[in-house]
C-alpha cells in the first residue's frame, strides 16, 4: 500500500519495487546512497518491504544470503555504485559459491557518462565486468521502460539452476524516469500434462536393485530442492550409508543410524567408499576441501543426480547421470523401487553404524574441554536452532561435524571459505524468523571483519546469540604455519575488550573461562531472547587435546618443493 507521501508519476524505481513485491519480497538489505535513493523512496512509499540498514555493503550481501539460505526465498540487497558495488563483490562470490538466489540491485552513474572516464562521482572503470566476475550473471538496465521485464528476468535467473546471485545495474538518471505503468503477464503456452513424475532409465533402477553396499552422498542440492524426506526414504529402502557435504547437512537427521555425516575425507569413510559397490550423489559439488582435492575414492558405479548439466562428470565420473530437480527424481526413484524386492544387508548396516560411531569418537577425543561445550550447546539449544559458522577452528573441527543438525536450512556456513561473513549471514538468517534461535560460531580474527554489523542486529532487536572463540589471532593459520614452517607470522592480533564492545552495541555480554560457565550463560541467552555475546576465553578454557592443522595435507601444500 502507498503511504501518504504518494506521487502521481510512475517511475522506474516504482517498477522495480512492484516486481519485488510481485516476487514475494518482504525484506531487503543495504545502504542508502545518492545512487539508489529513488529505489529506497519507492520502497518507502509502497510500504510492504522491511528495509534493514546494514553498516557495510559486504555485510548487506551476506545478510541477504543468510536470509535466502534460511528461507529458500529470494535474498535482496541494494548497494551504491563503484566502491559500494565493489564492497559487495566478495560477499557475492560467497553467495555464488553456495548457489544462493540473491538479487543485487546497484546504482550506476548517469547514463550519458557511462564508460567516459570523466570522473562522475562513484564512477567505476567497468563495474559491469566486476559484477559479472562476482556473480552468476550481471546485467544493466538500458531502457527505463524495460525495468519490469529486466527485474523479473533477473529474479528468474537467480533461481534458475544452478541458482546464484544476479546483479542488476540501474543508472541513477533512469531510476527517476517517468515510465508507463503497463502490466506484463507471463502466459503459459505449453499443453498441461498429468504426468508429473519423470520416467527413469531402467539402467539406474537395475544398478540400485543389485547394489549390496550402496552409499548416498547428499549435497546442497538436496536442501535447495526440498528433497530431504525423499533422501531419507531412499536410504532406508536400499540400506545405504549417507555422507553429506557441508552444504548438505540436514539432508537427513544427523542422529539417524545410517548418517555418516560430513566426514567424507576421513580415513574410515574412505575405507567404506573403497568397498562400496554403488554411489548415488545428489546435488553434490564435490568441493576440493571436502574430498582431499578429489583424492577420496568413489565406487566405479556412480549415479549422479543434479539440476546442473555441467555438474555431471565435473569432478567424478558418473556411469549414469540424471539431470533435473532432485525432489522429483527421487520421488520417481522411490516409487519405482517400492515395487522391487530390495532387502538391505543387515551386516552392512551394522558396519555403517559402527563407522558412524567410530568417526565421532575419534573426533571427540581431539576436543579436550571443548567436548563439554559441544554437548552443552546441543543440550541447551532447541532442535531447530539455526547454526551459522564463520571460518574458525571450533566451527571447522566440531561445529560442522559433531553438532547434530536435524532439519534442512538450519546449518549455514561459508562455502567459499572467506572469514568474517558469519555475523551478517547470521543476522540475515535471524531476520527470516525473529522467534527462532540463531547461533553464530565465530573466531575473534574473523569476527572483526564485519564487527560493525553488531549495530544492525541491535537496531533490529534480534535475539541473535554470538559465541565468540577468542584466541587473540588466526588460530587455524597459526597451526598450519607451525606445521609447515615451524614458525608463525601475521597471525597474532590485538583485539578489543569484546564484552565492553558488545555492551556498547546493545548486546548482553559475558566472558567465560570454563565449559560449565559457558552452558550457564548459553541457557540465559536462549531464555532472554535479546542480542547476546558469549566470549569463550580459549586460554582459560585450555587447549584442544589435539591441535587442528587445517584440512588433510594443508601443511604439506605450503612446504618448499620443486614443481
Amino acid at each position: 500500500m502507498m503511504s501518504e507521501q504518494n506521487q502521481k508519476e510512475f517511475t522506474t524505481a516504482d517498477a522495480v519495487v512492484k516486481e519485488l513485491v510481485r516476487a514475494g519480497v518482504e525484506v531487503a538489505f543495504g545502504i542508502v546512497s545518492i545512487h539508489n535513493m529513488p529505489i529506497y523512496d519507492a520502497i518507502l512509499r509502497e510500504g510492504s518491504i522491511h528495509l534493514v540498514c546494514s553498516r557495510g555493503e559486504s555485510g548487506a550481501v551476506n545478510m541477504a544470503d543468510g536470509y535466502a539460505r534460511a528461507t529458500g526465498k529470494l535474498g535482496v540487497v541494494i548497494t551504491s555504485t563503484g566502491t559500494g558495488a565493489g564492497n559487495a563483490a566478495g560477499s557475492l562470490i560467497e553467495a555464488w559459491a553456495a548457489g544462493v538466489p540473491v538479487l543485487h540491485l546497484t546504482g550506476e552513474v548517469a547514463s550519458p557518462y557511462l564508460g567516459t572516464g570523466r570522473g562522475y562521482i562513484h564512477e567505476c572503470k567497468d563495474q559491469l565486468s566486476m559484477m559479472e566476475g562476482s556473480c552468476k550473471k550481471a546485467a544493466r538496465l538500458r531502457r527505463p521502460e524495460q525495468a519490469a521485464a529486466v527485474v523479473r528476468q533477473a529474479i528468474q535467473n537467480a533461481f534458475a539452476y544452478p541458482a546464484g546471485p544476479v546483479t542488476l545495474e540501474i543508472p541513477i538518471d533512469f531510476q527517476s524516469a517517468i515510465i508507463p505503468n503497463h502490466p506484463i503477464e507471463e502466459i503459459i503456452t505449453t499443453a498441461p500434462t498429468n504426468k508429473t513424475i519423470p520416467s527413469l532409465p531402467e539402467e539406474a533402477i537395475t544398478k540400485i536393485c543389485h547394489a549390496r553396499r550402496p552409499v548416498i552422498w547428499a549435497g546442497g542440492g538436496v536442501i535447495s530442492s526440498g528433497a530431504s524426506r525423499e533422501v531419507e526414504a531412499l536410504a532406508e529402502m536400499i540400506g545405504a550409508a549417507v555422507i553429506t557435504s557441508q552444504s548438505g547437512k540436514g539432508s537427513i537427521p544427523e542422529n539417524h543410524p545410517q548418517c555418516i555425516g560430513h566426514f567424507a575425507a576421513s580415513k574410515l569413510t574412505k575405507n567404506l567408499l573403497q568397498t562400496a559397490d554403488l554411489l548415488i550423489s545428489i546435488g553434490v559439488r564435490f568441493r576440493g576441501n571436502e574430498t582431499s582435492n578429489w583424492k577420496v575414492p568413489v565406487p566405479k558405479e556412480h549415479i549422479a543426480i543434479d539440476a546442473d548439466w555441467l555438474a555431471i562428470n565435473r569432478n567424478y565420473e558418473a556411469t549414469c547421470g540424471l539431470v533435473g530437480d532432485a525432489k522429483q527424481i527421487l520421488q520417481a526413484l522411490n516409487e519405482e523401487l517400492c515395487h522391487k524386492s530390495i532387502t538391505p544387508d543387515p551386516s552392512y548396516l551394522d558396519e555403517v553404524q559402527s563407522v558412524r560411531e567410530e568417526l565421532r569418537a575419534q573426533l571427540r577425543a581431539t576436543l579436550g574441554p571443548y567436548e563439554q561445550i559441544l554437548d552443552g550447546m546441543r543440550e541447551v539449544l532447541p532442535l531447530n536452532t539455526i547454526l551459522v559458522r564463520d571460518v574458525t577452528v571450533q566451527a571447522n573441527v566440531w561445529g560442522s561435524r559433531l553438532f547434530e543438525i536435524y532439519e534442512p536450512r538450519t546449518s549455514i556456513h561459508a562455502s567459499g571459505g572467506g572469514i568474517g561473513q558469519g555475523l551478517p549471514t547470521a543476522i540475515g538468517a535471524q531476520m527470516s524468523d525473529k522467534d527462532r534461535t540463531v547461533v553464530l560460531m565465530a573466531g575473534d580474527g574473523g569476527f572483526m571483519v564485519n564487527v560493525g554489523e553488531m549495530a544492525t542486529a541491535a537496531q533490529e532487536k534480534l535475539p541473535l546469540i554470538v559465541v565468540l572463540f577468542d584466541d587473540a589471532g588466526y588460530g587455524v593459520l597459526r597451526n598450519i604455519q607451525s606445521a609447515a614452517y615451524g614458525r608463525q607470522v601475521a597471525v597474532d592480533l590485538l583485539s578489543p575488550d569484546f564484552v565492553l564492545l558488545a555492551k556498547s552495541m546493545g548486546f548482553a555480554a559475558s566472558r567465560i573461562g570454563s565449559p560449565t560457565d559457558f552452558v550457564a550463560e548459553l541457557e540465559k541467552a536462549v531464555d532472554n531472547k535479546k542480542p547476546t555475546m558469549i566470549v569463550v576465553d580459549m586460554e582459560a578454557v585450555g587447549p584442544m587435546a589435539k591441535p587442528f592443522g587445517g584440512p588433510p595435507g594443508a601443511a604439506d601444500a605450503f612446504k618448499p618443493k620443486k614443481l
